[in-house]
């Protein structure tokens, strides 16, 4: 069976990445050729990537362009190196009429696939518009991101997501907006690619630690001072050092040790090795459970419901900081027996689902 995928494995970004990976690793466990179509937003292609963190502001491109390479250098080789790419790269809708794709299956992968915050917009791609109307479909762990959806939004998408074969989302509420919005009643929720493996699978990859004794690591994608205190307080609470996990060079300045952007394995190594993970990031929190590390979670302002939706699943909401005066939760411990007979529950969840998607597709195929 060949299978194309189209998600956002362009984005640079540990958890965009780590998620095509192990999207495609499950895939090939079910025999199939996996091709992933190198669609790539506009505002996500290397020449663009300037204007779209700095604008035209010269300043702050000049400060960005250290960071804008080693980006490049971290996440294109990574991409090249574990992927199979199309041969053409897809960005604008023509694209996909002047370079089919030849296909078995076509599926919409995981992460947020369906946020238009995120997005900028409704990407119909994303909602396999460019392939022809009797293909077979479906989407793994896709993610809206977010609990309501405006009215636009689904009246553009509808007959779309009526077309799919399969739908199996990320968070537990998109079962609910699925059938609330769409009337589509048979979704699955599965866990994030990520987790459809466990610890021991994503520890074959890391690199050895550098970092010897216990410590805070931090990974923060929305900067706030109030978040920082919080982390040189709970460092003074704990006695431990604080490692922070940067994404750009400018964030050198942030509390503890700097790691600028570290190779993509070592961003498992680094949640790995911690005593705590302090973060905002769903795949932090994703991986530091995964990985039987203890998170400390602080909700971003937008797109929340995600690190709820995985805190909830594993009846760990008691990671989760309602406010930067919240100390004890050093003392709310996770119970990681409990949360590996979880995860070990759901990732026999997703292989139900994706057995009966591929095992549908080839008794149809065969009565055809």
């Amino acid at each position: 069976m060949k299978v194309a995928l189209i998600t956002l494995h362009a984005i640079k970004n540990y958890g965009s990445v780590l998620q095509t990976l192990a999207t495609q690793e499950i895939f090939k466990e079910y025999g199939c050729d996996v091709k992933l179509i190198n669609y790539i937003r506009e505002d996500s292609l290397d020449k663009n990537l300037l204007h779209t963190w700095c604008g035209s502001n010269p300043v702050k491109q000049i400060a960005m362009l250290p960071t804008l390479m080693k980006w490049k250098s971290v996440f294109n080789k990574f991409i090249t190196q574990h992927f199979d790419l199309t041969e053409h790269v897809y960005t604008y809708p023509e694209d996909f009429k002047k370079y089919p794709i030849d296909a078995d299956i076509f599926c919409t992968g995981s992460d947020q696939v369906w946020n238009t915050g995120w997005n900028g917009g409704i990407i119909k791609s994303l909602f396999l518009d460019f392939i022809p109307d009797k293909k077979f479909r479906f989407a793994y762990a896709a993610s809206f991101g977010k609990k309501t959806l405006a009215e636009n939004e689904v009246k553009e998408t509808k007959e779309l997501i009526a077309k799919y074969n399969f739908i199996s989302v990320r968070e537990d509420y998109a079962k609910t907006m699925l059938q609330d919005y769409y009337g589509y009643k048979n979704a699955v929720h599965v866990v994030d690619p990520t987790l459809a493996y466990d610890g021991n699978f994503w520890r074959k990859y890391a690199p050895k630690s550098k970092i010897k004794g216990d410590y805070i690591l931090i990974y923060n994608l929305n900067r706030s001072k109030e978040f920082d205190d919080y982390a040189i307080e709970l460092s003074k609470r704990t006695g431990l050092p604080i490692y922070f996990l940067c994404r750009r060079y400018d964030q050198f300045v942030r509390p503890g040790k700097s790691i600028l952007v570290p190779e993509v394995f070592e961003f498992i190594t680094l949640i790995d090795n911690a005593k705590y993970v302090l973060t905002d990031s769903f795949h932090a929190t994703a991986f530091s459970l995964n990985l039987n590390t203890e998170p400390i979670c602080i909700y971003p302002s937008e797109y929340g419901g995600r690190l709820e939706s995985i805190l909830r699943m594993t009846d760990t909401l008691q990671r989760h900081v309602e406010n930067y005066q919240d100390f004890d939760v050093i003392n709310r411990s996770v119970d990681f027996e409990k949360v590996n007979t979880i995860f070990d529950e759901q990732r026999k969840k997703t292989r139900e689902f994706l057995s009966k998607v591929f095992e549908t597709y080839q008794t149809e195929n065969m009565e055809s």
